[in-house]
């Protein structure tokens, strides 16, 4: 590929040219014959110098795979985001018209199915050729020199000294070109030389390869190219940016015409048709391919995806690896991401909170019993502008980089859970007074009695009668009462529920104000936990792709759903039955999507933070509206513009359930009108069945075990424990589970191997500052 010079050769150039043409010459016939044949002095080298130099060559050019972009579609098969470092699809050369072939053969190397890796013939003809006529009009390099370095520079990876040398015009350059070109022909095909040319060249404007460029340029596919179209791309490549048609039309004209004539000079085209080509306009229809996360239609979710896939050491055994796969394989990322659902999510959200507020709004879909994440939309779309940021606020930190906001009364459905798995009465009532005092060292931990002396004063702001059972204490959200069925339940299992239903809870976490909702949380985190709650028990951990595809269409990895039973279903029906009555004629009602739904608002201390979590038999929402300064830390909402309204009060029904109340209006349509299973009207207790023990057993025993007491066995991960290895460790749920439940087997992997302990300390656990957060004042 000649470089673009306009001024004639001056002789000495030309003296050079012609010395590197002869001692390029003598040296070809060194490398064919082994090294073998001595030469006379060229240009001051001497045979010897220059054998010695050419046997310390690498014999072959490794043509790794060439960076192509990678395709993120969504649930239903359309591209949802772009992403690449080079702009190019590979397509084979049957794939790419006879015309283009027969374009770019004739003006970089009419010859190249008749010589080999150096055309001697031809580079002495470009030479005088472009002396006579004053500059560069054809070029000297054959075809299979050119791939060569294209793919040092290709394979430089940016690397601006390994560039440079690719393109040194130097005789070393040259020589070290001419052996990889002269290996490249002993190994390859004709064909498959001209084929990875093709997908290899640079056509300017950020299209790598004729396939791009095809799409780029034309928006048509490069098997279609007819012969206006294939003479420009074939022009582009002796100067991509100096011929580029977007910016410089009148001079891509003029090299393209130079393509057509020198095409009818060698007859592949008549001159009539030369002749009615050159009169034609370029004809471009220009496509701009978009590139990352933040041209995306779901931003914020196509950089879960990303980082997401980022932690996943079957990518790459480093970040790097990882990454360079992610953004240059050329993978197809089949996602979950529902696009009718996204774009209801967002236009809610938008609504709702607007991008300069100085508060941020997000929400989290998430479908039950598979844990498909169906949209993830925030008020601040991705970017660097005012009201932009690249900061995910709906997802966990380790994802999004955001800290997340304390979820206020919405942790109440822990301890609810926990209590009904605890055979406490759905009519179970307690004294609710509009103030209460707790010896926090009342309050039982995993490890005994909270370690404080202090006494927690507890305050409500919600009115209830003086002892409301489950259903009025949960509907009404009552603080007093809460705090005295966390007394009752104690606090570890609400702690422990709350972890096997997605959230990642730290020990230090196990406070009486845990009921209150004082650890930091995202919207996906709530909803995939209220999910649980909407699929009987079942937990399934988030998962945003289910499979990626090889650039030939070929699965390179499949993502099943990762689930679990945290709670037996009898004890979620129950949950469902209570928190359907926040919506149907609670604080909730006026978000009624129009079929069975139950939820949960939350607002935190000084409103820093309001949520609604709330969902339907088919799918989970968490919605969350939270105040935050200039520099995204939080603050109260109180005296806010939000939405283009002024928030003298904010709570979870009013401020950040309209966000779910919308979007479930809007997506009601495309959900089944399934119900919630009512819960018995005996006691949940009687509906709970032991589970057998199976620690020991073959797989295939415990199996038969499990579901001969009426459950769904599946089996789980490998885990370490005193079983030998390949028999069931463990069982989970090990104690008790409804009907039909799912019980996970864990197969043991033996003993924990010993280590020898190395330096450094431990980090601190996550989450957030600790601390007694609400303090017992959420509005609910």
């Amino acid at each position: 590929m000649s470089k673009t010079r306009f001024d004639g050769l001056p002789p000495g150039k030309v003296l050079s040219h012609l010395g590197v043409m002869l001692l390029v010459s003598a040296v070809l016939g060194v490398v064919v014959s082994g090294l073998a044949i001595p030469f006379a002095g060229v240009a001051g080298f001497s045979a010897r110098n220059v054998a010695e130099s050419v046997d310390e060559l690498p014999q072959e050019l490794e043509t790794e795979q060439l960076p192509q972009r990678t395709e993120i579609q969504d649930k239903s098969g359309k591209v949802i985001a772009t992403l690449y470092d080079q702009n190019r699809v590979n397509v084979p050369l049957r794939q790419i018209s006879r015309t283009m072939v027969e374009a770019i053969v004739a003006i970089e190397d009419y010859r190249f199915y008749q010589h080999g890796a150096l055309d001697l013939k031809g580079t002495l003809r470009a030479l005088f050729t472009n002396q006579a006529a004053g500059g560069v009009t054809q070029g000297g390099s054959s075809i299979t020199q050119q791939l060569v370095k294209l793919t040092l520079i290709t394979q430089a990876n940016g690397d601006e000294e390994a560039i440079k040398a690719a393109k040194e015009d130097s005789y070393g350059r040259k020589l070290k070109e001419l052996r990889y070109a002269i290996a490249l022909e002993k190994r390859h095909s004709k064909d498959w030389i001209l084929e990875r040319y093709l997908n290899t060249a640079y056509f300017g404007d950020g299209a790598y390869g004729v396939q791009a460029a095809a799409q780029h340029y034309f928006s048509t596919n490069a098997k279609d190219l007819n012969l206006r179209q294939s003479a420009l791309l074939a022009g582009l490549v002796q100067s991509p940016e100096a011929y580029n048609p977007t910016r410089n039309a009148a001079q891509a004209k003029v090299r393209r015409n130079v393509v057509l004539q020198r095409m009818a000079q060698l007859s592949v085209i008549t001159d009539a048709e030369a002749d009615k080509t050159v009169a034609m306009k370029l004809g471009l229809k220009v496509q701009d391919q978009p590139n990352g996360c933040v041209n995306s239609r779901a931003q914020f979710f196509c950089d879960y995806v990303v980082r997401w896939l980022m932690t996943d050491p079957a990518l790459g055994e480093t970040a790097d690896e990882r990454e360079r796969l992610i953004f240059n394989g050329g993978l197809t990322i089949k996602t979950t991401v529902d696009m009718g659902f996204q774009r209801a999510a967002q236009d809610s959200v938008s609504a709702h909170v607007f991008k300069g507020d100085a508060a941020i709004g997000g929400l989290a879909l998430v479908e039950p019993r598979t844990g498909n994440v169906r949209a993830l939309a925030q008020s601040r779309p991705m970017g660097k502008g005012k009201g932009e940021t690249f900061l995910n606020y709906t997802v966990p930190k380790r994802y999004g980089d955001a800290s997340g906001f304390q979820p206020g009364s919405t942790f109440k459905a822990f301890v609810l859970a926990a209590a009904v798995n605890q055979d406490i009465p759905l009519t179970r009532t307690f004294p609710a007074p509009s103030e209460r005092g707790f010896a926090e060292n009342s309050f039982e931990t995993c490890d005994g009695p909270y370690q404080s002396g202090a006494t927690w004063t507890v305050h409500n702001s919600t009115s209830a009668s003086a002892n409301p059972n489950l259903y009025e204490g949960t509907q009404k959200s009552v603080n007093t009462f809460f705090a005295a069925l966390e007394q009752e339940t104690g606090i570890c299992e609400p702690w422990k529920l709350a972890r096997a239903m997605g959230i990642d809870l730290a020990k230090e976490w196990q406070k009486p104000a845990f009921t209150l909702g004082i650890a930091d949380v995202s919207p996906l985190d709530m909803a995939q936990a209220y999910a649980t709650f909407a699929g009987r028990g079942l937990h399934c951990s988030p998962r945003p792709v289910t499979q990626i595809e090889d650039t030939d269409g070929n699965v390179l990895k499949e993502y099943e759903k990762q689930c679990t039973q945290a709670l037996p279903s009898p004890v979620a029906d129950a949950v469902n039955d209570v928190l359907r009555g926040v919506i149907e004629g609670g604080f909730g009602s006026a978000l009624n999507p129009g079929q069975p739904a139950a939820g949960k608002t939350g607002t935190t201390t000084g409103n820093q933070a309001v949520w609604f979590s709330g969902y339907t038999p088919n799918l989970a929402g968490a919605a969350v509206v939270a105040g935050v300064n200039k520099a995204g830390h939080p603050e109260s909402l109180d005296y806010k513009s939000v939405g283009g309204q002024t928030l003298y009060t904010s709570s979870g029904s009013t401020t950040a359930g309209p966000i779910w109340g919308d979007t479930f209006k809007a997506i009601a349509q495309w959900l089944p009108d399934d119900d919630f299973t009512r819960p018995s009207s005996s006691d949940v207790a009687g509906l709970l069945i032991p589970v057998p023990s199976v620690s020991g057993l073959s797989y295939e025993d415990a199996k038969a075990r499990v579901e001969a007491a009426g459950f769904t066995a599946v089996r789980g991960p490998s885990r370490t424990s005193g079983v030998a290895r390949g028999l069931v460790a463990y069982a989970y749920p090990g104690d008790r589970a409804g009907a039909g439940d799912t019980i996970t087997l864990y197969i043991s992997s033996g003993p924990k191997k010993e280590r020898k302990p190395k330096g450094g300390g431990g980090g601190k656990p996550g989450g957030g500052k600790p601390g007694d957060g609400n303090n017992g004042r959420g509005n609910g």
